[in-house]
This record gives structure tokens, C-alpha cells and sequence, in this order.
């Protein structure tokens, strides 16, 4: 298998992966726990709203292929911006028990199609 081949596969998974767990998310805005979640971590309800849509729209500029570069660019930053924030606000209410690590994994699952995406397109 050449190393084009591998990176391309690495690309689609990882970001296969993240579309996974970021465009589903809008169906379930409005949902007990979605918005229970949201009041435990201290945030404002048009917060909640906000940043659901715009992960979904995230999520699609990051797996349909005729984006711009630089637009996909700053949705992996965006993201990135969002994972470790949510890393933070979990910490700070949580302390180091409970699900603390999770945006820490989806964190890594971005950095490696964030990475495989360079590769792809220097």
C-alpha cells in the first residue's frame, strides 16, 4: 500500500470518526440531557444553541470535499478551541473524576485528520 493511499485512509477515518460524533449532535439539541448538561457546566442556554449549530456546520465543511482550504482550516481551529474549552469547563466543575478525558480523545482523533489533511494537501 502506498503512503498516499494510507494517508488518505487515515484522513477519512479519523474525520469519519469526528463527523460521527459532531453532526448528529443538532437532533438532539433540545433534548433532557443535552440541556441539563449545558445548565451543569454553568452555561447560558443561547450558548448551547450557538455552539450546536455551529458544529454542525462544522461538521460538514470538514467532510464535503469542495470547501475551501483556508474554510477548513479555521473549522479545525474552531474545533480545536472547542474541545479543549470543553476539556476546561469540565475539569473546572467536575474536577478529574467522570468523563474528563473525552474531549481530550475526540481533541487527539482531530489532531490526526487535522494532520493527515496537511499531508493530503500541502
Amino acid at each position: 500500500m502506498t503512503e498516499l493511499k494510507k494517508t488518505k485512509i487515515t484522513y477519512w477515518v479519523s474525520t469519519g470518526i469526528l463527523a460521527v460524533f459532531i453532526i448528529p449532535g443538532i437532533f438532539f439539541l433540545n433534548s433532557k440531557m443535552a440541556l441539563d448538561g449545558t445548565a451543569h457546566l454553568g452555561l447560558p442556554l443561547w450558548f448551547h444553541w450557538e455552539l450546536g449549530i455551529a458544529k454542525f456546520i462544522g461538521g460538514i465543511i470538514l467532510i464535503v470535499p469542495f470547501f475551501p482550504k483556508r474554510l477548513k482550516e479555521w473549522t479545525y481551529v474552531a474545533f480545536g478551541i472547542d474541545f479543549i474549552s470543553a476539556f476546561i469547563a469540565i475539569l473546572a466543575v467536575d474536577g478529574a473524576g467522570g468523563m474528563w478525558y473525552s474531549p481530550i480523545v475526540v481533541f487527539i482523533i482531530l489532531l490526526v485528520s487535522y494532520s493527515s489533511y496537511h499531508k493530503l494537501n500541502p
